[in-house]
């Protein structure tokens, strides 16, 4: 087997391009907002194209306001990378961004290393990776994945009644939604670089982490409705308390994610909100939100069953009402072997040292392994902070990344 092409990666470029892109932000320095189709949006994707174009890629963008450059191959066939650069209010730089413009940076790489592809190399900028306007993450992906309908997308609302379709169609998107969905076999391979977002690989000392499966969430709604009532008036016998199952429930959450027989399960209640909320009255209704995630379906999926009983039997034992409302509920995913393969080989050719590792936060890999047989890669999260001002990559650490995936892309693209 000959060698693997090695590249020499601008790390003080990218670090540039990276704080550059991070001036188009809603929120002052060192925090980063910027919420898809906003003034502050649109610059961004503005700035995005300028580098894919200077980089010498052809530039289109779809319906839903996925952002292609192309790098047009020699022969047939075609691969992806890519990530997206929205970003939720008051994070960090590198979420995201690092995926863009590190694909970016590794077509330069390539370029100047004198390699030409002979399948075509795709870079995507994804929409709305982040789900902050309209309560859904990825999608873009998720609908060149399938993962949602057109007509679904088109009808979500922001907090102002703002329609995506009346929102990408405001911000220049538009055409059939239909038409961003994946064709069979359009690509052959996708890749996405990405931070960890966790603290492994700076615990293990370790350049690169090569993911192995990515863990996807099921996010539902519980709503506990009762009578209320005076807090001093209505004495405990006569309640019915909306809060009290709702407490019950947070507690079931954690304790059935820690004893779970999966170490990748996770249960977060991150919305609680309370009706009337005042200090002398009792609760009459109480919304909680579930985020629930697990590498393994069948452990998710059985402690969603076990909280959604529990919540039925405690709304049951006081006389309160309960309704359960499903968000969403993607299954994970494994990456594929190939890509995995070449990613480990990457790194060995670089001396970086690597692991196989899972993704427990969800990414726009996701929904395109539905269609693509795709990989990640990792590069360290200082302290494991993500989606704060103060997440940091440093630049060695994206040039290893950004090296990586440029020596899988030319492998892939053979």
């Amino acid at each position: 087997m000959p060698p693997l092409l090695q590249v020499d990666v601008d790390a003080e470029r990218l670090k540039a391009e990276i704080e550059q892109l991070a001036t188009f932000s809603e929120t002052p320095a060192p925090s980063v907002t910027r919420i898809l189709f906003t003034p502050t949006d649109l610059a961004g994707r503005a700035y995005v194209k300028e580098l894919m174009a200077d980089a010498g890629l052809s530039i289109r963008e779809d319906p839903a306001g996925n952002i292609f450059g192309r790098w047009q191959g020699s022969g047939e066939g075609s691969i992806g990378t890519g990530s997206h650069c929205d970003a939720i209010p008051h994070a960090g730089r590198f979420d995201g961004t690092l995926g863009v413009l590190g694909a970016i940076a590794a077509v330069r790489a390539l370029r100047t290393a004198g390699y030409t592809p002979k399948k075509s190399i795709d870079v995507i900028m994804f929409t709305s990776e982040e789900p902050t306007r309209f309560g859904i993450g990825c999608s873009g992906s998720r609908l060149m994945g399938g993962a949602i309908t057109p007509e679904t997308l088109d009808a979500l609302r922001d907090d102002n009644g703002i329609s995506f379709q009346q929102a990408r169609t405001q911000a220049g998107y538009e055409g059939d939604l239909a038409d961003v969905v994946l064709a069979p076999e359009q690509y052959d391979h996708f890749v996405e670089l990405h931070i960890e977002q966790g603290p492994v690989l700076e615990a293990n000392r370790l350049d690169i982490g090569v993911v192995s499966a990515i863990a996807a969430p099921a996010s539902f709604t519980i709503d506990f409705r009762g009578k209320g009532g005076h807090a001093g008036a209505v004495l405990m016998p006569d309640r019915e308390d909306a809060l009290i199952p709702a407490g019950i429930l947070i507690a079931a959450a954690e304790k059935l994610a820690r004893d779970s027989a999966s170490d990748d399960s996770v249960a977060t209640v991150g919305i609680v909100q309370v009706a009337p909320g005042a200090v002398n009255s009792i609760p009459r209704h109480v919304h909680l939100a579930f985020d629930v995630r697990d590498t393994n379906l069948e452990t998710r999926e059985s402690i969603i069953s076990e909280l959604q009983r529990i919540a039925h039997s405690e709304a049951d034992a006081r006389g309160l009402s309960c309704e359960v409302n499903t968000i969403n509920s993607d299954p994970p995913v494994t990456t594929d072997a190939r890509v995995c393969n070449v990613v480990a080989d990457a790194a060995t050719a670089y001396g970086l040292g690597h692991q196989p590792m899972v993704s427990r936060a969800y990414h726009d890999s996701l929904f395109i392994a539905r269609k693509v047989p795709t990989g990640m890669i990792f590069v360290p999260s200082a302290a494991g902070i993500s989606h704060r001002p103060d997440e940091y990559t440093s630049p060695e650490e994206m040039a290893n990344g950004t090296a990586v995936l440029a020596t899988t892309l030319a492998e892939l693209a053979l």
